[in-house]
């Protein structure tokens, strides 16, 4: 890696920290230049303005997640417990990775709504490749659609506000207990969303 790339992947990695964290309306340039340790004229050169910066984090956001995705529809047996391991790496992707979907919650907020064309760029194409890998596998009176929409909504979910024990306290990605417990009920609910649940193996 060359000292531009390097340095732009440093200002990227401080750009999706602080857009996960705070959106894209409440972070400004100079909050990205001294996470990253530069100046702004730095950050300038290397990736643009603030909305340069903002396109480039989604589109590798974007890259990454579709990566992960592309790789488990290639392995997965077309049957319900290949739909399953599917949700399966989804899930652990958005664990290792909770500053990803942190990104797309904050659009759902309306953050950065003069940046409008990214879902139709970048979640449309995603949710159409698994839409259509599991119609392979599912009934057709399943509304595929809504099943992955389901899994996104909870997954995001999960990873930004977890679940409240019984002592009042919150257990998310961070606990390993509670990330368990959600797979599982995850895993029965699209079973039971496909109409499936008695095929599933263990």
């Amino acid at each position: 890696m060359t000292g531009n790339d390097s340095g732009r992947e440093r200002i990227l990695d401080a750009a999706t920290r602080l857009f996960a964290a705070l959106g894209y309306d409440g972070t400004s340039t100079r909050m990205i230049a001294e996470a990253a340790g530069l100046n702004v004229a730095t950050v300038a050169y290397h990736v643009g303005g603030k909305r340069d910066l903002y396109l480039a984090v989604m589109e590798r956001a974007h890259e990454q997640e579709r990566a992960v995705l592309s790789s488990a529809i290639e392995e997965i047996t077309p049957d319900v417990d290949g739909i399953l391991t599917l949700l399966d790496r989804y899930i652990d992707f958005c664990m290792t990775r909770p500053e990803i979907p942190a990104l797309w919650m904050h659009r759902w907020l309306s953050d950065a709504a003069d940046v409008a064309h990214l879902e139709e760029q970048y979640v449309r194409p995603l949710m159409v490749m698994v839409a259509d890998a599991a119609r392979k596998v599912v009934p057709d009176d399943v509304d595929v659609e809504y099943v992955v929409w389901t899994v996104v909504w909870a997954t995001h979910g999960f990873g930004a506000g977890g679940v409240l024990d019984a002592d009042g306290n919150r257990r998310g990605p961070d606990d390993p207990e509670a990330v368990a417990r959600f797979r599982r009920h995850m895993r029965r609910t699209v079973a039971q969303a496909i109409g499936m649940s008695d095929q599933v193996s263990g």
